[in-house]
């Protein structure tokens, strides 16, 4: 625009247009998306190390998958402060040896349930190995920072039929170091997957207690067999999503859940 004396002039509105611009630009990139919020972050860390084979693998997924959509399991999370939560499933297998079968969901109902569980049956085995637990554990911590997604609680939850850890990272370094990120380690123990009832004289759940979980509250959930596995997820998930603190449980083939000795095996480890 020409000014007296046929000087040209800028309109002040086109002179902070650049400013007005510049700090648009940098507040939208200092200021982060918010986060979604949750009542739980949940990774479920499923064993599919050398002594699970397909078929097993296979069981397991729709073991959880019939779980994550029990009509009691919905109404846990529904009845939540927020009414969320967030899930991923995960095989482990070898120190170097994790899978991410299912990403990050949010799970608030029905239809999501059912997404979830659905896409537990696509893709394929991609987790091997000798039991590396540590690894494992600081695998479900790395996704739990990484998600981008804020839990008023943070859980790894572990499935095993062993309590063993070959190799990898050692299993007191990685349970402390999960703990101390503020996030409960609690524990599946599968007792035998090719028998029809529980064998004598077995402690992993004790050996679980000892070694595995972690955390306020964390305990052990155990399937006695193959016919109660469905039904160990089922309560454990609901124990989990309802921050309820129990006795250490064990799901019998008579299909009742069986406390073994009081909560010992609870607490921080």
């Amino acid at each position: 625009m020409a000014g007296p004396g046929g000087m040209t002039t800028v309109s002040p509105l086109r002179r902070i247009a650049p400013t007005v611009w510049l700090l648009a630009w940098l507040l939208a990139v200092a200021v982060p998306a918010a986060a979604e919020e949750v009542d739980l972050e949940l990774v479920l860390l499923a064993d599919a190390t050398g002594s699970i084979d397909d078929d097993e693998i296979r069981f397991q997924r729709q073991g959880y998958a019939t779980a994550i959509t029990d009509p009691a399991v919905i109404g846990a999370i529904q009845d939540n402060l927020i009414g969320r939560i967030a899930v991923t499933y995960v095989e482990w297998g070898g120190a170097t040896s994790q899978d991410v079968v299912v990403d990050w969901t949010i799970i608030d109902g029905p239809e999501s349930a059912a997404r979830f569980a659905q896409a537990l049956s696509g893709p394929p085995r991609r987790a091997f190995g000798r039991n590396a637990i540590g690894s494992a554990l600081l695998f479900g911590k790395r996704l739990i920072d990484d998600n981008g997604i804020t839990g008023i609680r943070r859980v790894i939850d572990l499935s095993a039929d062993s309590a063993n850890n070959w190799h990898g990272v050692p299993l007191p370094v990685a349970r402390a170091e999960v703990v101390a990120a503020g996030i409960v380690i609690n524990g599946l123990a599968v007792l035998c997957r090719n028998c029809s009832g529980r064998p004598a004289a077995y402690d992993l759940e004790d050996a679980f207690a000892r070694w595995i979980i972690g955390g306020p509250g964390a305990f052990v959930v155990t399937a006695d067999s193959p016919a109660t596995f469905a039904e160990a997820v089922r309560r454990k998930l609901i124990l989990e999503i309802a921050e309820t603190q129990p006795r250490t449980q064990v799901a019998t083939s008579e299909g009742s859940a069986t406390p073994t000795g009081a909560d010992t095996r609870g607490g921080t480890r």
